[in-house]
């Protein structure tokens, strides 16, 4: 009789976590690499918090962007648009609030919706949100300034990326627990320049981190490339994102820090600086320097990112608001970890097209389990959406991967579209393309009239652009058809005009 009574109570908490509103709480990285991260087999570094979400849920193997830059990533994200339809093409842009989003259909579903960190999504005030704690642009690492609800303006003493956990915290304490919530947390961590918190500061400074095969990649037969200035080599400064500056040319985001802050951050990177003068490195040794010091900066960033992650679990563990919660993370987008001999993203090549993300919702998605199925952010907001049991706006190009969480499906979309749009940073073309699960084609303009296609199974580091070979052509013309199809599919009229254009 126990036995029975107790079944039929599991029986009961599956149902009613498989049939109650869910919680949802969303939490997005700013460039973070899926190599940084240990889920992923990265041997970079430990992310003990970011994999466990995996561990107790799912990690997707084949998450991708619409548009690899920090703003019109969100964009896609919180709209299920692509750029050419939200609007929001590129960082200079602002977004029009007014459109339909994820978080305007939670809250007509009943849902307390807040947002809190970084948004980057122009100086319009935000629509969709019960709540809002943002950063301006950007952001600061140290002592940040947040623009909350009603438009105020508040200054608060510690670093980043804790201080955005404390108010999400704060939030999810003050929230009415009779509703469902949805809390997007935007982190702006790992982004440039890489600034750690003073624990971390010198974590990694005892490893030696091997390059990357490509790191001196000559980008032979690609010519946008080839042109691009994004490099460790060239455009990485040693003091803007290094921090190696005289002692009488100190940076003005010290002038944010406590005097406590500044003389431990003073303290750690002036014995760098001391230590790099006295070796007067040239050539490829001060390029290897450069990408040590990169790596040891931006890991030692990621470190608090990941410690906060587990804080946010804990907290929905010691309220009981695990069980009815799925906690999703992902990246705005990937990031070069020194592959191309790069830092930063933009290009549609693997390394920041793919993007890392994992899911965790008890008695829905079968913990350790891998979702291998081509997803993009765009698919975001429809899958949030059919969690919540509520109607996705027809004007929402996104498909659901609820079928892949389940594990009643394995795929949702043949392939995936990309199209970047921004002149001028970095020197990197726009470009457009689609993505098999074989092959990639793209068509570079503007900057760089050139088409590309690279065999991803025999090229994974997209070394060898087979465009133009001749036991190519019948591949070129399927692939062209396939990518014609998408962007009328999508609408993107830009990329229809250019797709036709002879070069």
């Amino acid at each position: 009789m126990k036995k029975y009574t107790l079944l039929l109570l599991l029986l009961f908490v599956q149902f009613i976590t498989a049939y109650a509103q869910p919680n949802i709480v969303l939490i997005i990285s700013d460039d973070h690499a899926y190599q940084a991260i240990s889920a992923y087999g990265g041997r970079l570094a430990q992310t003990p918090s970011i994999d466990r979400i995996a561990n107790e849920g799912a990690i997707f193997k084949k998450a991708y962007v619409a548009n690899s830059i920090c703003g019109p990533s969100r964009a896609c994200i919180l709209t299920g648009k692509f750029s050419h339809k939200n609007g929001f093409k590129d960082n200079r842009s602002t977004f029009d609030f007014n459109q339909n989003s994820f978080a305007k259909a939670l809250q007509q579903a009943g849902y307390q919706t807040a947002w809190i960190g970084k948004m980057h999504l122009g100086e319009n005030t935000p629509q969709g949100f019960d709540y809002y704690s943002i950063l301006p642009g950007q952001g600061q690492y140290y002592n940040p300034d947040f623009l909350q609800t009603g438009n105020t303006k508040k200054r608060y003493e510690g670093y980043v990326t804790n201080v955005i956990e404390d108010l999400a915290e704060d939030w999810l304490d003050q929230r009415d627990a009779q509703k469902p919530f949805c809390l997007v947390i935007g982190h702006k961590a790992t982004h440039r320049t890489w600034m750690p918190a003073i624990e971390d500061l010198g974590r990694f400074d005892s490893v030696n981190f091997p390059t990357p095969p490509t790191f001196y990649d000559d980008y032979s037969s690609r010519q946008a490339a080839a042109v691009q200035d994004m490099t460790i080599d060239k455009t990485m400064r040693l003091g803007y994102d290094l921090k190696m500056f005289e002692e009488n040319q100190r940076p003005a985001f010290l002038n944010r820090m406590t005097e406590e802050q500044k003389t431990a951050w003073n303290a750690y990177y002036d014995r760098i600086y001391k230590s790099f003068k006295e070796k007067n490195l040239s050539g490829k040794a001060l390029i290897e320097w450069k990408f040590q010091r990169y790596l040891k900066d931006y890991l030692a960033t990621a470190a608090s990112l990941d410690r906060n992650i587990g804080r946010t679990l804990d907290y929905l563990d010691r309220h009981g608001l695990s069980k009815n919660t799925i906690v999703i993370y992902m990246s705005d987008q990937g990031f070069y970890m020194g592959e191309h001999g790069w830092f930063d993203k933009r290009f549609m090549y693997e390394p920041s097209f793919r993007t890392p993300m994992m899911a965790k919702f008890p008695g829905v998605i079968q913990p350790g389990s891998e979702v291998n199925g081509d997803v993009m952010n765009i698919d975001i907001a429809p899958t949030l959406l059919e969690l919540a049991r509520t109607k996705i706006p027809a004007e929402m190009q996104g498909t659901s991967f609820y079928p892949l969480l389940t594990g009643k499906k394995k795929t949702v979309r043949d392939a995936m579209y990309y199209h970047y749009y921004e002149k001028g940073e970095h020197s990197v073309s726009p470009h457009f393309g689609l993505k098999t699960g074989r092959y990639k084609l793209i068509r570079f303009y503007d900057m760089v009239d050139s088409w590309e296609l690279f065999d991803l199974e025999n090229d994974p580091d997209e070394l060898h652009n087979i465009y133009n070979e001749p036991a190519s052509a019948g591949l070129v013309k399927k692939l062209k058809k396939d990518l014609i199809g998408l962007i009328k599919k999508y609408k993107d009229n830009e990329a229809e005009v250019l797709f036709h254009k002879q070069i």
